[in-house]
């Protein structure tokens, strides 16, 4: 029997990332060379083009990850613990990668190409260049005009339990008057 069937019969007939049954395709998980089917996985067009980078990466498709990280196949959770890593400017993304378990070789498949491949890592700084960490403190240097709360957030306010904007790291959140808001780094200091 073929890898691809053996891939196939495995699978189900679906995607064994997302679950979905279009256009499926066999794909080797480096750094191995897809001599068995345990170091493959049977992914459909849309995994693969996101996987393989021909397509920019979609973070809502990979939210499939919740139940496909749970897969009995190493090669699967391989993939799975993987873009979970490469999503971790994601809140639910950091959320599954502490759930997830993986036994020492897996992990050890999992990690070898990681390194080879450092992806960059947001850090939030304040005005004077600290680094910024979730639940931190922060004060204002400067009068904020909060707009849609039509008040004034004065210099010198202090935030207490700072969280981070993972995608932007000119953002974070705190609260002000009872009202959550997003502030420029630029105008605090730890």
């Amino acid at each position: 029997m073929s890898l691809e069937k053996e891939l196939e019969i495995r699978s189900e007939g679906t995607c064994e990332m997302c679950s979905s049954a279009h256009e499926l395709r066999s794909h080797i998980v480096a750094p191995k060379k897809g001599e068995t089917k345990d170091e493959m996985v049977y992914i459909c067009s849309e995994c693969s083009v996101q996987l393989d980078g021909t397509k920019e990466m979609n973070p809502n498709h990979w939210r499939c990850l919740s139940d496909s990280m749970w897969s009995e196949v190493p090669a699967v959770k391989v993939i799975a613990w993987r873009m979970l890593n490469a999503l971790r400017t994601e809140g639910w993304a950091v959320d599954l990668i502490h759930m997830m378990y993986l036994d020492a070789d897996t992990l050890n498949w999992a990690d070898s190409i990681e390194s080879k491949e450092p992806l960059d890592e947001i850090i939030h700084r304040d005005s004077n260049g600290a680094q910024l960490n979730s639940g931190d403190s922060i004060v204002l240097i400067k009068d904020l005009n909060v707009k849609g709360a039509n008040f004034v957030a004065k210099r010198g306010t202090a935030v207490r339990n700072i969280t981070l904007v993972h995608d932007n790291v000119e953002h974070i959140e705190g609260k002000i008057n009872g009202q959550k808001i997003v502030i420029l780094t630029q105008f605090v200091k730890k």
